[in-house]
Parts: structure tokens; sequence; C-alpha cells
């Protein structure tokens, strides 16, 4: 019998795995008299993160666009999630590719783009912190490289195509939720990709549901101008990023990391949802949001990743 997922045009290929990840009620961590919230648990993607749904779709838009053939390598400026998906999705597909990161972010994400074949530079930072200095840095190392023959840039924090990927997981969160409503949705933000990808396509349906912007309270950039050193991985950057659009959202938060590293270990222990710093942070916000909304509302947000990501972090200690 033919089914929906054996009908994609992936149907021999590690691509076609990407999607369809399944959305749970958490049940023992919200307050009583609070909205219903809902995390999507995108650590069931192939590398265990949403950024599969990006990296399909940049790289999809580019060949399309004629900007990305055979025998070109690929390359980006990372801290781990969107190296792993690069890497996953330039395999599968036969193409090089060259990842510039640091020895601050999580050691098993670095080995993961290693093992699918990514070629890894990495640099240094200071005592393993996420400083304000550290992603720019990365960023101008590899528009340094990009600018040489054979090599497509993914430019992540600029590149609309990931809008693609993350508009798909909103037609998933809004199938899944039927008939409930989203009322609000809440994620942190690196690239700013996923959050405007799923705001744009949550408030075409439905204009009313409120979009809040996450970020650690140690780098609050977004709500105060005021930079800072933080250790979530693949959030607060540092600088505005530029797909950040304020058409698309409605409320900024700043989260404590002591608070989103608590609430990734109570995921794991009373929720059985086993993620890593930068869904404690996205779940630590949707229980608040909820609490304010109270009973009869929904709200919705994201698992990033998964938590095996994090095992030699100190996260789970």
């Amino acid at each position: 019998m033919k089914t929906e997922a054996n009908s994609k045009i992936y149907t021999h290929s590690i691509l076609g795995a990407i999607g369809k990840t399944p959305v749970v009620r958490l049940r023992h961590i919200v307050p009583p008299n609070s909205a219903d919230v809902y995390v999507k648990l995108e650590y069931f993607n192939p590398t265990g993160s949403y950024k599969d749904r990006m990296a399909l779709a940049i790289i999809e838009g580019a060949e399309q666009k004629g900007i990305l053939s055979s025998g070109m390598t690929v390359i980006e400026c990372t801290g781990g999630s969107t190296g792993t998906s690069l890497a996953m999705v330039c395999r599968a597909k036969g193409y090089r590719f060259k990842v510039i990161s640091s020895d601050a972010f999580a050691k098993e994400k670095l080995q993961a783009m290693q093992l699918l074949g990514a070629e890894l530079e990495l640099e240094p930072s200071d005592g393993g912190k996420i400083t304000p200095d550290l992603v720019p840095r990365m960023i101008k190392r590899a528009e340094n490289l990009a600018g040489q023959p054979g090599y497509f840039f993914t430019r992540q924090f600029y590149n609309e195509d990931a809008f693609v990927g993350y508009q798909k997981m909103a037609e998933e969160m809004i199938s899944q939720l039927l008939p409930q409503r989203i009322d609000a949705f809440c994620g942190a933000v690196g690239t700013a990709g996923m959050l405007m990808g799923t705001s744009k396509y949550l408030k075409k349906v439905n204009p009313t549901t409120k979009v809040t912007v996450l970020e650690p309270a140690s780098a609050p950039l977004l709500s105060r101008g005021e930079k800072g050193i933080h250790k979530v991985d693949g959030i607060g950057v540092g600088f505005v990023p530029p797909l950040l659009n304020k058409d698309f959202y409605d409320d900024i938060r700043a989260v404590d990391e002591t608070e989103a590293r608590a609430t990734a270990k109570k995921l794991a222990a009373e929720e059985g949802i086993f993620a890593g710093t930068s869904t404690g942070l996205n779940v630590a916000a949707a229980l608040k949001i909820a609490a304010q909304l109270g009973a009869g509302h929904t709200v919705m947000t994201v698992a990033c990743d998964t938590g095996l990501k994090y095992l030699s972090s100190g996260l789970f200690d």
C-alpha cells in the first residue's frame, strides 16, 4: 500500500525523514489554571534538530537558483546544530562541506559534524563562553573563505530560503492541534529563521496569535540593547539577526539561563522529554505565558534538539 511517507521525492534517502515531527502536551510541569502547553519535538528529525528543515530548504533553494552545483563546497559558520544538519544534507547530496565553529559549543555537535563528513575549523573562545565577538569572528572567517572560487556560503543569518522549511513546521503545528487554535507561540532566537518562518505562517492563518522572541537574560541585546555572555548554544549571537522582522512578533522576553537549565532537567525527569538548554529556555517562557493567558488557551513552543547533544556540557550534571 502506498503511503504519504513513501510517496515523497526522497523515498530512498535520509532527506525524506525530515519533518512530520510529533507534538505533545505537557502534563506534569504546567501550573494549575494555566493554558495548555504543547511542544513540537523537533529532535525526531534525522540529526536531532529542527535545523534539518532549514538546511534542506537552503541547499535546495540554492540548487534551484543555479548558485550551487556538483563539485562545489558548501561553507557555513555554526555552533553545531546547523552544521550537523548541513553536513547531513551535503553528504546525502554529494557536496563537500566546511564548517567554521568554536570550542565554545557542545563537543557532541562538533564530533557529529565531522562524523558526517564535514571539514571543521575552530575559532578559539574565551574559556568556552559565547562572547559578543565570537560569532562575528566566525562569520568573518567564513566570508573570507567563501570569496574563493568553488564555494557556496549558505549565509544562515541572511538566507530567507530557511523560511520555506520552517513554514512546513508551522503547517504541521496547526494541523496537529486542530480544532484547537494556537493562541501564543514562543521561541529563542539565533538566526531568527525558525521564529520568523513559523510566525509568518501562524499569523497568516490566525493574525491574533501572539509571538514572543526569547533570549538569555545575561545577554539581553534584543530586549534591552545590552550585549553579554552566556552558555546557551545557538542563540544570543551578539548582534540583532537580520532576519528578525518586527512585523512578525509581538513581544521579547529574556529568560534566566539557570531557569532554562532547571526546566530542561524537569522536562526529562517529569515529562520524559530529553532536550537541550535552548529547549529548556523555550519551555520556561512558555510556562509563564501559559500562566498569564490562563485556562482555555493554547501555547506552542519547540524542542529544538535532543539532550544527547549536551551530555558533556554539564547541563545534566
